[in-house]
């Protein structure tokens, strides 16, 4: 699972929260408010075979009251589908009240205290619970591949979700997991401390993961880095986990020297199939597909810097307060880009920028001030991280980096006593700013976005250029405008416009001016970037999508669309893949094959470029008549996995290339074994014995369609097999069906498991039956 599909799963979760549920976990003046200090959870993730799939689990939790008022209650939530069964406050069992918080759409359980508990002081309550899962996803699962809980599977007892005032409980962890099958191991966050006992003294959200893994042990400046890959590794996967590692120890590095020693925990590499992109005071989960890929790419070096700077923000010092999110998401995406800059230059640097200001716009319009956001909001996710970061960045460039940094020192380094707040952190910062940064944090903090910068043609008067400005946003701006001539030439000049007015940029030049850009550097978080520019055009985003639909009918046009994006910004690699795609339909394989490598020698490029890049330069080999090499190409942009459209395409285009060449590998017997009892299951139409060849968990929804239409015909062709691991396969394959009358037929892919009975299906990444 990439990235952006599990920020897309916790965006999904959290919208079943409403402001109203909000309020739910409000306390009120004189009433408690309950903080964890410590997790002792204690749990057992089921049956590894899939027979009994419910956690058990006894959780200890140590809480104090930070409220204004005696506590006689204390209310947890944990997930819909939990049973509880005890409860004890301190030594003393205690009876509770379940319920249910329909907005947020926990279970709630009211534990009755032995005594009122008053501001300050603090106890223990332990919780014997179970929760049966009915359904695997990214946030929960158990099955025969392992287990994993995250915190948004709400599998543990707390007082506080995501969307409360406070935002939600992180504390030291300590984590024991039994009954694991024999080879399997589990991890967490944290310092193994025993036989399946992780404990993290940061602050932290309780989770864990199960499975097999290959560790890979950082040495010298990179100990106590490591990544975890699946067993038996290639040597081409261990050179990247070896990569990886020496990037989050440079990392480590570099936040030590900005922000004080590193905080005394591992930081983990773990490789999975699904909730990439979680991370937790630590340890980061990647696809496995990053071990694969030929080198570094941004979205994952972003991931890896973003999680080593939460050891320092919110983990060794803890962010709490209304507007957390933009320090703990923004702020730390703020931090992973000043690491990215050091470590792969400013260019690749300045690239994700745009993309993160490019990705906010579409929803600044309606999004919620930044000192007022919470998971509540389906914009949050967007807005605390790109908006947060950007905001940071404009901060840190009107104060100066050095004292920005001197901030952050005095907030985070060791020994920090106190919760850092954005309330608290927007005090130091104004100390430091002055008037001008208070007043620019109010604007920012604290109001919607509503800037948005135009430029005007540039017209010429008294020997010079000039274009007018506007702003409509309601703090002023000084802002970098940039100009190109008729000759190529590059000219900068500053701009001041005063809020919800108009300005001027002069450029002093003879040569004709024809194109000018304000804030080329993407500084100021907008509501619209397509009007920085004129003579106008469309953004960015939708200029590269144009310039796709060209490629197969005119890509003479698809040429000219990706020209004028690197034009206005070079480092675009979405517009130098469509361009270089333009070049091999035009036949232009030489200058095709240029652009591609361009791409590919991107400091920092994307995982898309990565695939798509192969894909071409694949192409160009089969158009070149060299086959073998072309099968290559394509081997490694499916094995990239950057998205649906760049691996369907490379799988077929892979099919293509082994057959040309004349070495179309066998598919596996086992394999084809377990797609003619899958087809024999489906053409039966029994539930039961569909359910039977299917992971337990998995493809809920594909077995019921399938039950429900009961197909007339359906036969699979096994056209190919990959080895993802030891225990899981791939399969090319085509299908033929006809269910209700109508005929079907399309490529798909089938990912099987090995399970003690034998091979199942796990996934259908790719199914295109039409």
């Amino acid at each position: 699972m990439s990235f952006s599909r599990f920020r897309n799963l916790l965006l999904v979760t959290l919208l079943l929260a409403s402001p109203a549920g909000v309020r739910a976990q409000q306390p009120g003046e004189g009433a408690p408010a309950w903080q964890v200090l410590q997790y002792d959870i204690n749990v057992s993730a089921g049956d590894a075979a899939g027979a009994e799939r419910t956690l058990t689990a006894r959780a200890v939790l140590t809480v104090r009251n930070v409220g204004t008022g005696a506590g006689r209650t204390l209310t947890v939530r944990l997930n819909e589908n939990a049973k509880i069964e005890s409860a004890s406050a301190g030594s003393q069992q205690a009876r509770f009240t379940p319920g249910k918080d329909a907005r947020v759409k926990l279970l709630t359980a009211q534990l009755q205290l032995p005594a009122n508990i008053p501001p300050g002081s603090t106890i223990t309550a332990t919780f014997q619970y179970s929760i049966p899962l009915t359904t695997n996803n990214g946030l929960a699962s158990i099955s025969p591949e392992g287990a994993q809980f995250l915190p948004l599977s709400y599998w543990y007892p707390t007082p506080n979700t995501p969307v409360a005032p406070r935002g939600a409980d992180y504390a030291p962890v300590k984590l024991t997991v039994g009954g694991l099958a024999g080879g399997d191991a589990f991890v967490s966050t944290g310092k193994a401390t025993g036989i399946g006992v992780y404990e993290q003294a940061l602050n932290s959200q309780p989770f864990f993961v199960t499975g097999r893994w290959e560790t890979v042990e950082g040495g010298a400046e990179a100990r106590g880095v490591s990544a975890m890959l699946h067993q038996n590794p290639s040597a081409e996967e261990r050179r990247e986990a070896e990569a990886l590692i020496a990037l989050a120890a440079a990392a480590r590095a570099f936040y030590a020297n900005l922000l004080g020693p590193a905080p005394d925990s591992p930081i983990r590499l773990v490789g999975v199939r699904r909730g990439a992109g979680f991370d937790a005071t630590g340890t980061l989960l990647l696809d496995h597909a990053v071990f694969r890929r030929q080198k570094i790419d941004s979205v994952t070096a972003t991931q890896i810097a973003d999680a080593v700077a939460r050891l320092w923000v919110g983990g060794a010092t803890p962010v709490e307060g209304e507007g957390a999110g933009v320090v703990r998401e923004g702020l730390s995406r703020y931090l992973a880009l000043l690491f990215i800059e050091k470590q792969f230059g400013k260019t690749a640097a300045e690239a994700e920028l745009t993309r993160m200001a490019l990705l906010y716009a579409p929803v600044a319009e309606r999004d919620a001030p930044l000192a007022k956001t919470s998971p509540a909001y389906d914009t949050y996710f967007n807005s605390a991280t790109n908006k947060g970061a950007l905001v940071w960045r404009l901060l840190a460039s009107a104060i100066g980096r050095e004292a920005f940094a001197g901030v952050l020192r005095a907030q985070f380094g060791a020994g920090t006593p106190r919760a850092v707040t954005l309330a608290s952190l927007r005090e130091r910062l104004a100390e430091t700013g002055g008037d001008r940064v208070s007043r620019l944090m109010s604007s920012l903090f604290d109001l919607p976005t509503d800037t948005d910068l135009l430029v005007g043609l540039p017209q010429p008067r008294a020997g010079a250029w000039v274009s007018n400005l506007r702003n409509t946003g309601s703090f002023d701006v000084e802002v970098t405008v940039e100009a190109l001539t008729d000759r190529g030439e590059r000219l900068t000049t500053t701009a001041r416009i005063p809020a919800k007015d108009f300005g001027e940029a002069q450029f002093k030049t003879a040569s004709k001016i024809v194109r000018v850009e304000v804030d080329p550097e993407k500084l100021y978080p907008q509501t619209n970037y397509a009007n920085d520019v004129a003579p106008q055009g469309p953004g960015t985003m939708e200029a590269v999508e144009q310039a796709r639909i060209q490629l197969g009918q005119q890509p003479a046009q698809a040429e000219t669309l990706a020209r004028a994006i690197l034009a206005r910004i070079p480092s675009s690699e979405e517009a130098r893949v469509v361009l270089a795609r333009a070049l091999v339909e035009e036949n232009r394989l030489d200058d095709a094959e240029r652009e591609f490598r361009a791409a590919l020698d991107s400091p920092l490029p994307l995982p898309a470029t990565l695939a798509w890049s192969d894909i071409g330069l694949g192409e160009i080999a089969l158009k070149r008549n060299r086959p073998a090499d072309a099968a290559k190409l394509f081997d490694d942009a499916v094995k990239t996995e950057a998205e649906y459209a760049s691996t369907l395409a490379a799988r077929a285009d892979r099919l293509r290339a082994e057959a040309a060449a004349g070495t179309p590998p066998a598919p596996d017997g086992q394999i084809k074994a377990a797609v003619a009892a899958l087809d024999a299951a489906i053409r039966g139409g029994r539930k039961a014995e569909i359910d039977a060849v299917i992971v337990p968990g998995e493809l809920a929804n594909f077995s019921k369609g399938i039950t429900g239409t009961q197909p007339e015909v359906w036969q699979t062709n096994v056209l190919r097999t990959d080895q993802l691991g030891p225990d899981r396969v791939a399969a090319d394959v085509t299908l033929t069906a006809r269910t209700l009358g109508q005929d079907r037929s399309g490529p798909a892919v089938y990912v099987f498991a090995r399970t003690p009975a034998g091979w199942k299906l796990s996934e259908i990444p790719i199914f295109e039956v039409r």
